[in-house]
C-alpha cells in the first residue's frame, strides 16, 4: 500500500462558529464561502455490507494523534495556525479536518479539538497506517493559552502558544499480523514462538476485539478504529480487519 499525506484546511474565525462542531462541519474560511461541500458533506453510510475499505462513511476520529504545533504570524493583524498530524488505519480515509468542541472562553484556557476524517463505509483490510494532517487558523485576540487535540485513542495537549508537542507513533499497526501468535496482556507466548512471529496485546493501543474459535459475535456495529482479530485453535491470527 502506497502511503501518502492528505491535507485539509479549516478556519476558526469567531466563538459563534464553535457551535458548528455539534453538526460536525468545518467552520468557513475567514472571508470565504462555507466549506460544506468540501468538509461537511459525506456520502451516506451503508454499513458493514460494503466492500472492504469503501470510502463514504461518516466522519470519525483518526486512530492516533502524533503531533500538535501552533505557528504564530504577526502579519496583517496576526494569526495563529494550529497544525496537527496523526494516523489513520489505511488509504480509504479522506478529508482530514479539525473540529473545535470548545464553547466560549474555557476555564483551563485550552482550545479543545477533535481530529477526524471521513472513514471507510465498511470493514477495512489490515495494512500500514497512513499519515494525515490538518490545519486550523485562529484569528488574533482569541482567549486560548494552549491547544488539546483528541483522536480515537489518544490526546495531545500543547500548553504554550506558539509551540510544539508530539508523541511516538504506535509500534504495531498490525499490517503483518496474519499468521502470528497473539499474546494477551499478562500472557506468555506458546512454546516455539519468537519475537518475530508474535503480536502482543500490549503493543496494540487501540480498541481491540479478539474472536476465538468458540466465541460468538453478539453484535456487528461498524467501528472504523476497532481492530478485530480472529484466532485459530492454536492462538494464531488467521484474519483481521478494522471494523
Amino acid at each position: 500500500m502506497t502511503q501518502s499525506k492528505l491535507f485539509a484546511l479549516a478556519s476558526l474565525i469567531a466563538a459563534g462558529l464553535l457551535g458548528s462542531a455539534a453538526a460536525q462541519q468545518q467552520p468557513p474560511a475567514a472571508g470565504g464561502p462555507p466549506q460544506g461541500q468540501q468538509q461537511g458533506q459525506q456520502q451516506g453510510y451503508s454499513g458493514p455490507g460494503q466492500p472492504g475499505g469503501t470510502v463514504g462513511g461518516p466522519p470519525a476520529p483518526v486512530v492516533f494523534v502524533t503531533s500538535v504545533e501552533v505557528l504564530r504570524s504577526d502579519r496583517s493583524g496576526g494569526l495563529d495556525v494550529v497544525r496537527v498530524r496523526g494516523l489513520v488505519t489505511g488509504q480509504s480515509w479522506s478529508q482530514p479536518h479539525l473540529i473545535p468542541i470548545t464553547q466560549g472562553s474555557p476555564r483551563d484556557g485550552m482550545l479543545d479539538l477533535i481530529f477526524q476524517a471521513s472513514a471507510p463505509a465498511g470493514a477495512a483490510a489490515l495494512g500500514p497506517f497512513m499519515p494525515v494532517e490538518a490545519i486550523l487558523p485562529v484569528e488574533t485576540g482569541h482567549p486560548y493559552k494552549g491547544v488539546r487535540v483528541r483522536g480515537g485513542n489518544n490526546a495531545i495537549s500543547l500548553k504554550t502558544i506558539p509551540g510544539f508537542a508530539e508523541v511516538p507513533a504506535p509500534k504495531e499497526d498490525c499490517a503483518k499480523c496474519i499468521g502470528k501468535f497473539f499474546v494477551a496482556k499478562g500472557g506468555n507466548p506458546p512454546a516455539g514462538a519468537t519475537a518475530d512471529n508474535t503480536v502482543r496485546e500490549a503493543d496494540l493501543p487501540y480498541m481491540l476485539r479478539v474472536i476465538k474459535p468458540a466465541d460468538g459475535i453478539p453484535s456487528y456495529t461498524l467501528e472504523p478504529n476497532r481492530l478485530t482479530l480472529l484466532l485459530s485453535e492454536d492462538g494464531r491470527i488467521v484474519d483481521g480487519a478494522w471494523d
